[in-house]
């Protein structure tokens, strides 16, 4: 199992953890992920750590979809890689509508076919076997619609590299199930070792989908854990539930939050309901009280040394090849590189 870490997004100021990350190099992690929200970007704290670093892997955790072409995003992940050595990850999602809409002032569209279309454009852009061309139902190159001058013109890249890594950020069965077929690994929101067998099924299609033998075995999923070495449990999950809270309350819109449903597929309906309700009533302390303890456990590694080292496993047979350690606590970070054998090879 590799390990990753996870460095979010900014919240009033962006400030970039480079000790933190060079110290997590050195342990032998594999990968830092940056993420973006409606502050600060993925891309521009990943080009820092660029300059900074000499061998971990570069991922964005998630670039939104909709907020960029699929050329755009091409051409900034290529660039990322060659000023990195080729070391950048492409991990991709679709956000949700109330920020496709509200922030980036596009149109939701339909996931499904947009995320496959991006994603076969970018690979058509990597490849530089042709000029590029495309009709799609969410996508046109050149394009032809309403506005259009009739004068676009097929390009090929100017930037000659690889094909990258793509990853998607997928929840719902018929998007994981595309997940495997277009993509490289699979970075699951709230992943549960516990459930791992509601998302088999999809990713087995997947496979099935893309063809050419294609299996797990080439397929790296790159799950977050929260991770806290600590002898009060309790004390553990707590640190946890305002997160979950602001995802599966307030996350979304009352009838269109996808993490509130993730959360009703793993059995919690009545805790799902209540968060929901409590938090979109600005009762924000209550809805994080309303959060079972089990699913804070689920979702973790939390508590003693031998209590983690033995759930860890759960984690490996579930499929997990990369864990993406949610964690700045010193002793977890280091304890993590230890039991995974990431530090005998860095």
């Amino acid at each position: 199992m590799k390990l990753g870490i996870n460095i979010g997004y900014s919240g009033a100021q962006l400030t970039v953890p480079v000790e933190f990350v060079q110290q997590l190099e050195q342990l032998g992690y594999d990968s830092v992920w940056a993420a973006e929200a409606y502050g600060s970007d993925a891309v521009t704290p990943l080009a820092y750590l660029a300059g900074k670093t000499s061998k971990i892997k570069l991922g964005t955790g998630i670039l939104q979809i909709p907020a960029r072409t699929p050329a755009m995003c091409a051409m900034t992940m290529q660039s990322l890689d060659q000023i990195s050595g080729g070391r950048a990850l492409v991990g991709l999602g679709l956000s949700g509508p109330q920020v496709v809409e509200g922030w980036h002032g596009v149109p939701y569209g339909k996931p499904a076919a947009r995320t496959r279309e991006y994603v076969e454009i970018m690979r058509k852009i990597w490849a530089r076997e042709e000029p590029v061309t495309y009709q799609g139902q969410e996508y046109q190159l050149p394009y032809n619609g309403p506005g259009a001058t009739g004068l676009g013109k097929p390009l090929k890249s100017i930037l000659h590299g690889r094909q990258l890594p793509v990853y998607l950020a997928t929840m719902g069965p018929v998007n994981i199930r595309n997940t495997a077929e277009l993509a490289d690994g699979w970075l699951p929101i709230w992943f549960s070792p516990k459930r791992a067998e509601l998302f088999r099924p999809s990713l087995e299609e997947g496979f099935r989908r893309a063809g050419n033998g294609k299996s797990m075995k080439d397929f790296d999923i790159a799950a977050g854990c929260t991770v806290i070495i600590t002898d009060d449990l309790k004390a553990g999950f707590e640190t946890m539930k305002p997160n979950l809270a602001l995802y599966m309350g307030g996350m979304g819109a009352k009838d269109k939050n996808f993490h509130n449903e993730m959360m009703r597929r793993y059995g919690y309906e009545e805790a799902a309901e209540r968060v929901q309700d409590l938090y979109l009533a600005g009762r924000k302390q209550e809805a994080e009280a309303e959060i079972p303890d089990e699913l804070c456990d689920e979702l973790s590694l939390i508590g003693p040394k031998d209590r983690i080292r033995e759930r860890l496993k759960d984690w490996e047979d579930a499929g997990v090849s990369t864990l993406l350690v949610q964690s700045r606590q010193q002793e977890a970070v280091e304890f993590m590189a230890e039991i995974t054998g990431a530090s005998k090879g860095a």
